[in-house]
C-alpha cells in the first residue's frame, strides 16, 4: 500500500518541477514568442519535447548523482524525501519573491547536504568537486561574456538582424479543404536564417533546462529503495514540466522574462548559447549547477565587456582617471552601434510593441576598442555594484540556509 509520505513526496515534486517548467519556458522560448516567430502553445510544447529529450538523456547524470552520489541511496526515507523537496520549493518561493535568480540546483544540494551531516554519510569529496565546480562556472561564464561583448558582438550586431514580424512567421491557411503551412510572406532569406535561429537556441536552452532540472524535482525519490524508478522519476518530473509550461508560462511569455527584458535579441540568443552550454557539460559530468547563475554572469559579462570597447582595459578599470561617467550599463548592449546606427530592437521593446528604429541604407564601420564616443551609455544599469553584491549574496546564502535549515530537521527526523 502506498504511503502517505509517499504521496506527499509525488505532490510535492511535482509542485517543484511545476514551477521550473513555468519560469524556464519563458526564459528559453521568450525571444520567439515576443518576435511572434512561435505561439505560446507551440512554445510550451517544443519546451516540454526537449526538456524531456535534456532530461532522459544527460539528466540522468544528475539524479543519479543527487538521489545517491551525495549520500548513500537508502538516506532518502519517505520523510527526508519530502523534506528536500519541501526546502527545494521554498528556494523558488524566495527566488519569486525577492526577484533573484536563486538556485533551485544549489538548495537542492544544501538540503541534500543537511542530510549527509545529519546521517554522517556525506561524500565529501564530492561536494569538494561540486562547490568548485559552482565558483569555477559563472567565472567561465561571465569571462566568455567579456570577450564576446568587447571583441565579437559589435560585428555581430552589425551584420545580424532579427525582424519583429506583425504577424506570426508561420501561418496557417484555412481557406482549403486541407489547412496548409507556409512562411510569413514579408520574411526575407535573412529573416528566415534569423528566426530558425532564435526557436534552435530557444530548444537547446529547453534541452539543457530539462537535463539540470529534472533532478531537482525527482532526485529524492529515485533510486535504491525510492518510490520511484529512474525512469518514472523523469516521466514525473517532464510531466510536471508541462504542467507549468502550458499553464503558467503563457504570463512569463507575455513578459518575456524579467532576467532578459531588455536585452536585443542577438544578446539574448548569446547569453542563452554560452549559459546552456556551460550547464549541458556539467550536467554530463553529473554535477548539479544552477542555469540561472550561468546565464545571468553571461549577461553581466557580456554587457561589461561591451561597455569596455569605449576604454583601455587599465581605463575601464579606473574610470574616474580619465572616464570618470562610464559605467557598465544596459546601454551597452542596447545601444551598441554607432552613434547613426539604431539598435536592434530588445525582447522588453517587442513585448511592448514599440516599434524598432529603421535601419540605414550603409552601415557605418565599427569602431575599434579604445574608441571613445560611439556608445552611449545609459544610467539602466546591468552591473551595478548593489544589484551584483544582492544577487551573489542570494546565491550564497539560499543553498546556505537549506542546509542550516533541513539539518536540524534531519537530526530529529533520523
Amino acid at each position: 500500500m502506498v504511503s502517505v509520505l509517499t504521496v506527499a513526496g509525488v505532490v510535492v515534486a511535482v509542485f517543484v518541477g511545476f514551477n521550473i517548467g513555468g519560469s524556464s519556458t519563458g526564459v528559453a522560448f521568450g525571444p520567439a514568442v515576443g518576435s511572434r516567430l512561435l505561439r505560446k502553445a507551440t512554445a510550451a510544447a517544443l519546451f516540454v519535447g526537449f526538456g524531456f529529450l535534456g532530461a532522459w538523456t544527460v539528466g540522468r547524470n544528475v539524479i543519479a548523482t543527487m538521489s545517491s552520489s551525495i549520500v548513500p541511496a537508502t538516506q532518502f526515507t519517505p520523510a527526508a524525501s519530502v523534506a528536500v523537496l519541501f526546502f527545494t520549493g521554498a528556494s523558488l518561493l524566495i527566488s519569486n519573491l525577492y526577484g533573484v535568480p536563486a538556485s533551485t540546483s544549489m538548495t537542492a544540494v544544501g538540503a541534500i547536504v543537511g542530510l549527509g551531516l545529519a546521517s554522517n554519510t556525506l561524500n565529501q569529496a564530492l561536494m569538494f568537486t561540486i562547490v568548485s565546480a559552482w565558483i569555477i562556472a559563472p567565472l567561465i561564464s561571465l569571462g566568455i561574456g567579456i570577450v564576446v561583448g568587447r571583441y565579437i558582438y559589435p560585428y555581430l550586431d552589425r551584420y545580424v538582424a532579427f525582424t519583429k514580424f506583425d504577424l506570426h512567421f508561420i501561418q496557417l491557411d484555412r481557406s482549403g479543404t486541407i489547412p496548409r503551412l507556409y512562411l510569413n510572406p514579408n520574411a526575407t532569406r535573412q529573416d528566415i536564417l534569423g528566426s530558425l535561429s532564435v526557436v534552435v537556441i530557444a530548444c537547446y536552452m529547453a534541452f539543457s533546462a530539462g537535463a539540470s532540472n529534472a533532478a531537482n524535482a525527482v532526485a529524492p525519490l529515485v533510486g535504491e529503495g525510492g518510490s520511484l524508478a529512474v525512469n518514472q522519476g523523469v516521466l514525473l518530473a517532464v510531466v510536471a514540466f508541462g504542467l507549468g509550461s502550458f499553464t503558467i508560462a503563457r504570463r512569463t511569455l507575455e513578459t518575456v522574462g524579467d532576467d532578459i527584458t531588455e536585452l536585443p535579441i542577438l544578446a539574448s540568443l548569446i547569453v542563452s548559447i554560452v549559459g546552456g552550454t556551460v550547464i549541458t557539460i556539467l550536467s554530463y559530468f553529473g554535477i548539479p549547477a544552477s542555469l540561472a547563475v550561468s546565464t545571468t554572469s553571461t549577461i553581466i559579462g557580456l554587457g561589461w565587456g561591451r561597455a569596455s570597447r569605449a576604454a583601455t582595459l587599465v581605463e575601464f578599470a579606473t574610470p574616474e582617471r580619465e572616464h570618470p561617467d562610464l559605467e557598465v550599463s544596459t546601454g551597452a548592449l542596447v545601444t551598441s552601434r554607432a552613434e547613426d546606427m539604431p539598435a536592434s530592437p530588445t525582447i522588453g521593446d517587442i513585448a511592448r510593441h514599440e516599434e524598432p528604429a529603421e535601419k540605414p541604407e550603409e552601415l557605418p564601420d565599427v569602431p575599434d576598442v579604445g574608441t571613445e564616443g560611439p556608445a552611449d551609455l545609459d544610467q539602466r544599469s546591468l552591473f551595478d555594484s548593489a544589484a551584483a553584491k544582492r544577487i551573489v549574496t542570494m546565491w550564497v546564502l539560499t543553498p546556505s540556509l537549506a542546509v542550516v535549515a533541513s539539518y536540524p530537521v534531519f537530526v530529529f527526523l533520523l
